[in-house]
């Protein structure tokens, strides 16, 4: 095998070896995303709970299993999706109900979550200030619909000193409102809740109009002003006969910041696939969207927003995709390596077969030196022992056929020292005789 083959052969292990290193360091990566992921969602007749079933089928088909911990609602999300030892890892959340969160990130906001506040009121109520000394149902604890609509109310003067906050919510305080248990009843969700729709249909019902929806916006950050046009949820009986003026947040799919970056990308797909389409309030492919809310944005999902899935992950099932992005991740920086390396493959093969030759050179060198400045006793026997020692290393050097020459240059070099010594030793045995 020529040197050239065997340059080649060297580097082509080289890079195999680094290859399937590569390949082992993305199998170990993709092998530790999770499979199976819990999410809270709400109570069993709540929208999140629908939607969590649907998140499940699109999941299935990627290989995950998506595990729903059924809750009392965004208030106890909150509080799961902080705690991690809580086992959530992704969650339902609206709006206005996390405070500070820390190491929580939105995925995506997924569709508006009004605020529907219907009353029983002789007169057309358009201000929650009006709900003064009223029976209010705000949800229980744990619900978003109170940590939502409390701080609203209480920046209307409507406090629990001078009104009655019930905590109940859902279709229990529909029956309440409906029965004249309360006065008042506070929904946050979309129109396609049962609670809202059951509401909007019942003629003994109003519905607050805000308004001062504008103000809202303008004081709470995480507010938006809508407006439910007539005949929207029902256009055969025109409901609602009017224009309303609503006050809303936005439904967010939040995670902790150490969610896998694979599993951010699917969940950020199925959530395009589920909310993209055109809603009462939603324009066509407005949601889902990372636009700030209150909870800061994840980068990865905000990337994958804006870029997309990549072509690997549009072509190949999602644990193949994301093992062959890892592989690439992993490969190219060393590429990196590799291609300087190959390159300086041939100099290190040269430089270490010189440096063979060259040692014994440098020790050839320095007795060389001694014998050519020795003056008086010439020691004769010990310099031939020592070409003797450099003459058998020299012998033992195994170089390719390139460096022959200089292996054979070397030999020669050796001789020529040895005649030196021997000349040396000869010229000195004369002078010796030739004294009286």
């Amino acid at each position: 095998m020529t040197e050239r083959a065997r340059t080649v052969a060297r580097g082509t292990t080289l890079v195999a070896a680094l290859v399937l290193l590569a390949a082992l360091g993305a199998w170990m990566l993709q092998a530790s995303i999770p499979r199976r992921i819990v999410i809270a969602t709400g109570v069993e007749d709540s929208l999140y709970h629908l939607y969590a079933q649907r998140y499940r089928e699109i999941l299935a088909r990627d290989g995950v299993t998506l595990e729903e911990r059924v809750t009392a609602g965004s208030g106890e999300n909150a509080r799961l999706i902080a705690d991690p030892k809580s086992g959530v890892d992704v969650a339902f959340m609206q709006g206005g109900v996390m405070h500070a969160p820390v190491n929580v990130v939105m995925l995506a906001s997924l569709y508006y979550e009004p605020l529907w506040v219907f009353h029983r009121d002789a007169a057309t109520l358009d201000n929650l200030n009006e709900l003064r000394g009223k029976r209010i149902a705000v949800g229980s604890e744990g619900h978003g619909v109170r940590a939502f609509v409390v701080p609203l109310l209480v920046a209307n003067g409507v406090t629990e000193a001078n009104s009655t906050l019930v905590a109940v919510g859902n279709q229990d305080a529909l029956r309440a409102l409906q029965a004249g248990q309360v006065d008042a009843v506070a929904f946050v969700g979309g129109a396609q809740s049962s609670a809202v729709g059951d509401a909007l249909r019942d003629p003994t019902i109003k519905l607050l109009d805000f308004r001062r929806a504008d103000a809202y916006v303008r004081r709470f950050p995480h507010v938006s002003h809508l407006v439910l046009p007539a005949g929207t949820f029902d256009l055969a009986n025109d409901i609602p006969r009017e224009d309303v003026n609503l006050i809303a947040t936005e439904a967010m799919l939040v995670a902790r910041d150490d969610l896998s970056t694979a599993l951010v990308h699917l969940l950020g797909d199925a959530a395009r696939e589920f909310h993209s389409a055109q809603g009462y309030f939603e324009k066509p492919r407005e949601f889902p969207n990372t636009e700030p809310v209150d909870v800061p944005v994840s980068a990865d999902a905000d990337r994958h927003q804006r870029f997309g899935p990549s072509f690997i992950h549009r072509t190949l099932p999602f644990f193949f995709a994301t093992f062959v992005e890892r592989l690439v991740i992993l490969l190219v920086p060393l590429l990196v390596l590799i291609v300087p390396l190959v390159n300086l493959l041939p100099q290190l093969l040269r430089w270490r077969a010189r440096s063979r030759i060259y040692r014994w050179y440098g020790e050839l060198a320095l007795l060389e030196r001694d014998v050519e400045s020795r003056t008086g006793s010439i020691p004769a026997e010990a310099w031939l022992d020592k070409l003797d020692r450099i003459e058998a290393g020299a012998a033992r050097i195994k170089t390719p056929a390139s460096y022959a020459a200089e292996a054979y240059t070397l030999r020669e070099h050796i001789a020529l020292v040895r005649r030196n010594v021997l000349m040396k030793a000869e010229g000195r045995r004369d002078v010796e005789l030739a004294a009286p």
